[in-house]
């Protein structure tokens, strides 16, 4: 019996649940963690008769033969389907390992100087790309929207179009878009742009996202803004680097129009609630406490990537416990920085920068009963993690650049009216939300000192209001809200958006 067509498929290249193995068997469990893009999606499953997400796995040449493609998953969200392509080694390393983070990455996060072309095989990603397409497109209703989410799947939508012209196609970025000058570096940018144009909706984070991509295919492609409008009220106008007082919201192209939408996605206040009423929350905090022992705690939670401007944090730690003597031995600093996967080889001086700071500062300024910095380099628990967040003083989060970041709305759910200071980069997507938060350049030393200062130093009063109107924000404009708008969206794509000819006409 043929299975139903979906009228939602996801095409995204993480799997939607963790894959483990116990006692010979696969077994496929929900994410640890509640929170975040991977539970986000799922929910949307719920709205619709019938969802499948398509991602990518690796499978050796040995097991492709008798690789199970198509499992169906039944968990809280709901029952969907799921399609697994089996890629190569060969094929992830080029397409992933290779093309999607020496290429694009550094390009997307404005770091053009990264950019590696050398080692690129545009034949595979292109390839990768459309398998994808072809794997969506053969779960689709003729009517479905297919949601395709970030940059190492930019070619997945001109494919779709081909095979399947009228289903709807919403294209999402999880990252920064750049500016012309920095995405023009790249040598197959029309082929890239004229995919993203064949999208129904194209969605960005923040509007200075959504500005640089209408400005690409202005320049580019010769399409036109047909409507533009000021932004909402979540977003800072002015007076930030990140600021744009006005969003573009559809582009003409080709005799069709595109909606262009600019939204953040948020974060579950409710379940972080929920795990901080928990019994085991409390018991883990007051052994956190205890272990403190009252110092001042500085929180910080990342992954190793240059982007993420680990090094110029601890270099900046390094740099108050020079500049201010009488906080050694009253200050901890736990940085939570989890190593990359198993052959992403980019970050590998990242990596050793980082181990190599914390060790040095450790060296320099510890004792026998006191370390500055203790490190992590695995994952948190999603229950350990909030309770971290509800304990610590500080949260310090200075990307270089960031799509957006939700470790920071995460730390504001979890302290709720609490004090708390915020070091949050200027170079965050989410800095244009929290104009609360203790604003940090992080390539000025001098600003990040002066950021570090201010937040230990801050009295409680002003960190209970600074956190009370950011938690304000976080709490109305949470996940829920983000899923409602992006619902709203679909339904205007589904009532043919201006998509014709004639419409345009």
């Amino acid at each position: 019996m043929e299975r139903k067509k979906s009228s939602l498929v996801i095409v995204y290249h993480r799997q939607p649940y963790e894959e483990v193995k116990e006692k010979g068997k696969v077994l496929f469990k929900e994410n640890k963690s509640p929170n975040g893009i991977v539970p986000a999606l799922k929910g949307f499953f719920g709205e619709v008769e019938r969802g499948c997400w398509v991602a990518w796995k690796q499978v050796s040449a040995k097991e492709q033969g008798s690789f199970e493609k198509n499992i169906t998953i039944n968990d809280s969200f709901g029952e969907y389907d799921v399609v697994r392509l089996p890629l190569t080694a060969e094929q992830v390393k080029s397409f992933y390992h290779v093309t999607s983070k020496e290429a694009l990455w550094p390009t997307l996060h404005s770091f053009p100087w990264l950019y590696n072309y050398d080692a690129v095989d545009w034949n595979t990603f292109r390839e990768v790309n459309r398998l994808f397409a072809e794997a969506a497109c053969a779960e689709a209703a003729d009517d479905a929207i297919i949601w395709v989410h970030d940059y190492n799947l930019w070619l997945v939508p001109a494919f779709i179009r081909k095979i399947k012209p009228n289903v709807k196609i919403a294209f999402f970025h999880h990252t920064p878009f750049p500016a012309a000058d920095v995405f023009n570096i790249l040598p197959w940018r029309e082929e890239i742009l004229d995919s993203l144009l064949d999208s129904d909706i194209v969605g960005f984070h923040i509007p200075r996202y959504s500005e640089n991509f209408a400005g690409v295919a202005r320049s580019l492609r010769g399409a036109e803004i047909s409507k533009s409008k000021a932004v909402e009220e979540i977003f800072t106008s002015s007076g930030l680097p990140l600021s744009e007082p006005t969003v573009v919201e559809t582009l003409k192209h080709n005799g069709r129009e595109i909606l262009i939408d600019t939204w953040p996605i948020g974060t579950n206040t409710n379940i972080i609630t929920e795990h901080l009423s928990s019994f085991d929350a409390g018991s883990r905090i007051a052994q956190i406490k205890n272990e403190i022992q009252g110092m001042k705690f500085i929180f910080s939670v990342g992954r190793v990537d240059y982007t993420k401007g680990t090094k110029e944090m601890l270099e900046a730690f390094d740099r108050l416990l020079e500049r201010r003597k009488e906080l050694i031995g009253k200050i901890k600093f736990f940085v939570v920085c989890v190593a990359p996967a198993k052959g992403m080889t980019v970050y590998k001086a990242a990596q050793r920068d980082i181990e190599s700071l914390v060790g040095s500062i450790n060296g320099k300024y510890g004792t026998l009963g006191w370390t500055p910095i203790m490190l992590s380099t695995r994952p948190i628990p999603f229950d350990e993690l909030v309770s971290y967040y509800k304990t610590a003083d500080v949260c310090w989060i200075t990307p270089l650049r960031d799509g957006l970041n939700l470790v920071a709305k995460e730390y504001i759910a979890s302290k709720a009216s609490e004090p708390g200071a915020l070091i949050l980069s200027e170079f965050t997507g989410a800095a244009v939300e929290l104009s609360e938060a203790i604003y940090a350049n992080p390539y000025s030393g001098k600003d990040m000192d002066e950021a570090i200062d201010r937040a230990i130093d801050m009295s409680d009063d002003e960190a209970s209001q600074r956190m009370e109107l950011m938690y304000e924000k976080v709490k109305k404009w949470d996940v829920t809200y983000w899923a409602n708008h992006i619902t709203e969206q679909f339904k205007l794509i589904k009532n043919n958006f201006k998509n014709t000819q004639e419409a345009v006409r």
